[in-house]
């Protein structure tokens, strides 16, 4: 089957596999070629996949959703990050998913000063009206 992790920038994986291992938020779960179509949300975690040949590798994954439709599992997350060395993996999550985080807290207080702003002056509008 082939597994495709998407983020909104780029497609991380994208790669013929024998076997998922994925995190929701009810816990961990497998998908094999021949299992049935279907949704997940999924959870801050580690993404284990079985290439067609060699070693299991890891993606990171910050959160979003897994599709399986017939040969084709497509997840799609905030952010990801692929590696064969959990060590690394994780030192570099902690410290991408760190940044990330920050980034959205930064734009989230930037829309807020913008929409007090906005309502600063339609007030000041309706005073001289």
């Amino acid at each position: 089957m082939r597994l495709e992790v998407i983020t909104p920038a780029t497609t991380c994986v994208d790669v013929q596999v024998r076997r998922i291992v994925a995190e929701a938020p009810e816990g961990h779960f497998g998908i094999l070629p021949n299992h049935g179509d279907f949704v997940s949300e999924l959870v801050p975690g580690i993404l284990v996949y079985a290439p067609k040949e060699g070693p299991d590798r890891f993606v990171a994954l910050h959160s979003g959703t897994l599709v399986k439709c017939g040969g084709h599992v497509r997840v799609a997350v905030q952010g990801a990050i692929e590696g064969d060395d959990l060590a690394w993996l994780s030192e570099r999550v902690e410290l991408d998913f760190r940044q990330q985080d920050e980034d959205e807290r930064a734009a989230r207080a930037a829309l807020a000063r913008l929409e007090a702003g906005m309502i600063r002056r339609f007030r000041d509008l309706e005073g001289l009206g």
